[in-house]
């Protein structure tokens, strides 16, 4: 019953989406908009003017013609039709406010590489075809607000974003998702939180804090991944997460969390604080450091090939420097520690962009990522050009090589002997 109650909201959820996606299009034209307007003043089934009152007391705070006073909100300053029912008030939207929208993103590599898994080498395919409704909790003279975020994916990508941290069958970790060896559907974020400017509460299945590199494809310069995000960090978690704005410059987090990559699941007692801060050091250099301590509830084999276990008192930590040296250069060093108990990972990234003209920009990231005592090593170089402001074209060449050369580890089940080039390029549209 629980799987048939996934598929099915799945399913309403993306007409949802479908819908006001439509929507959205349609009611962008303001022509038609008028013209809309006009075939309902033309006609006799106009309900707000048709039924109860009109919306607005006159301009000397008279009630209209057949309405009366002190009927609504309690304070008199309301009017109500005869029946004493109120109708002026402003109407409640759930889905008020809502940005939507989303992107494709078509890729090709040469061979593989972390995060894009074995059925991408070779060929294009659809990575991810990505949905997002977002209502922002937006607060308004320190006022609590509420607001929702909700993403859903389909295409190459979906196996790495789902749940895949949960017992089997739970939530999107369900053979319903999948759509065949090459594709995936999966929902990396479900979530609702309340803000008052100053601090935002949100609870639900969202994004990790924890790295530089992120999950969605606009988020990132490269089309392939560092080793360190995709095997030293938690991609989503279930769980609460409070944000608070100590002053412009800094932000602190605290939140606890079911483990790692679980959807509203706890696999193996995955209990986990998350924390820390992200402040401007000054106007061109930001700080972010990101811990989590406790039960992660992994049981997958990590990249050594030892075997799954239930790790207690694991701890994790990410530090991000941002350096924006002028407007043409950035730089940026990216560093994480993973202790488990089972396994051990080190690793650190260094990227250097150079803004080449409005529309085309230059990158380079380097990354020695250490497991279990052997080093791998990769060297990026790449391309963003946008030819249009909703496409980007990611070419890059990125090299990878390991003293260990093990087979059983490091670039996706091994490397061509001990040293392996790769050629990758995506496209992404967004809309």
């Amino acid at each position: 019953m629980r799987k048939w109650n996934w598929l099915k909201g799945l399913r309403c959820l993306a007409g949802i989406g479908a819908t006001m996606l439509i929507s959205g299009v349609a009611v962008a034209d303001d022509a038609a908009n008028a013209a809309a307007e006009q075939v309902f003043k033309q006609t006799s089934y106009n309900l707000m003017e048709e039924v109860g009152c009109t919306p607005k007391c006159g301009a000397d705070g008279a009630c209209a013609p057949g309405c009366q006073s002190d009927g609504c909100n309690g304070g008199g300053d309301g009017c109500a039709d005869m029946f004493g029912l109120c109708c002026n008030q402003d109407e409640f939207k759930l889905f008020d406010g809502v940005d939507v929208g989303g992107w494709a993103q078509v890729g090709y590599s040469s061979a593989p590489t972390a995060f894009n898994n074995g059925p991408q080498t070779g060929t294009f395919l659809l990575n991810q075809g990505w949905l997002y409704l977002d209502k922002a909790a937006e607060s308004e003279n320190g006022e609590w607000a509420w607001g929702y975020h909700a993403d859903f994916i389909y295409g190459a990508d979906g196996a790495n974003t789902n749940a895949f941290g949960n017992n089997p069958g739970q939530f999107d970790l369900d053979p319903g998702f999948n759509a065949g060896a090459r594709a995936d559907w999966a929902i990396p974020q479900l979530y609702a939180e309340i803000s008052n400017g100053d601090w935002t509460i949100k609870g639900g299945h969202f994004y990790t804090l924890h790295g530089y590199e992120v999950v969605q494809a606009t988020g990132n310069f490269f089309f392939t991944h560092a080793y360190t995000m995709n095997y030293g960090e938690a991609f989503t978690h279930t769980g609460v997460l409070v944000t608070h704005n100590l002053n412009d410059d800094t932000q602190i987090y605290a939140g606890w969390t079911a483990g790692f990559d679980t959807g509203f699941d706890q696999r193996n007692g995955g209990s986990n604080f998350m924390g820390g801060y992200s402040t401007a050091l000054t106007d061109d250099i930001t700080l972010t450091q990101i811990i989590s301590a406790g039960n992660f509830g992994l049981n997958f084999a990590p990249p050594s090939g030892l075997g799954p276990g239930n790790q207690r008192g694991s701890f994790t930590m990410s530090t991000v420097v941002d350096y924006q040296i002028n407007d043409k250069w950035n730089y940026v060093f990216h560093s994480d520690v993973l202790r488990t108990g089972i396994f051990d990972t080190f690793g650190i990234n260094q990227y250097l962009f150079y803004q080449v003209s409005d529309c085309v920009k230059a990158g380079t990231r380097m990354e020695w990522w250490k497991a279990d005592g052997a080093s791998y090593n990769a060297w990026t170089v790449g391309l963003n050009i946008k030819p249009h402001a909703n496409v980007t074209i990611r070419p890059e060449y990125r090299y990878d090589w390991s003293p260990a050369g093990n087979t059983n580890r490091g670039i996706q089940l091994g490397l061509v002997d001990q040293s392996q080039g790769t050629f990758a390029m995506d496209f992404v549209v967004t809309f």
